[in-house]
């Protein structure tokens, strides 16, 4: 899994007040669960976020993120956050509300058994 373990550990540190929060390697990175649903994860130098899709349209324009897109299709709620937005602590803050905030609206993926 090819993800940076400092940008790792900020995140980690951002979390450490939660209760819920569990680490799993997925998606050619590390991704935090809280309450079961994925939330934050980190993927080589860059965090990616899970967010209300309903701002996708407002945060696309900002130049510190992209959207993520899997195959041809883009993923309205997630985005990749490049150095430039969460090396400044506003920056990163900002993004890690987003994701927090939206959290306990977020579904929970399906079991797959």
């Amino acid at each position: 899994m090819a993800y940076n373990e400092q940008l790792a550990n900020t995140v980690r540190e951002k979390l450490t007040h939660l209760p819920e929060v569990q680490e799993k390697n997925m998606f050619q990175g590390l991704t935090f669960m809280i309450n079961e649903k994925m939330c934050i994860g980190v993927r080589e130098e860059e965090i990616m976020f899970r967010v209300d899709p309903n701002l996708f349209e407002e945060l696309v324009e900002r130049r510190e993120c992209r959207p993520m897109i899997h195959g041809k299709r883009t993923i309205k709620g997630y985005f990749f956050v490049t150095e430039d937005g969460y090396r400044n602590k506003e920056n990163f803050e900002f993004w890690i509300k987003l994701a927090l905030d939206y959290n306990p609206r977020a579904k929970a993926s399906k079991n797959k058994r």
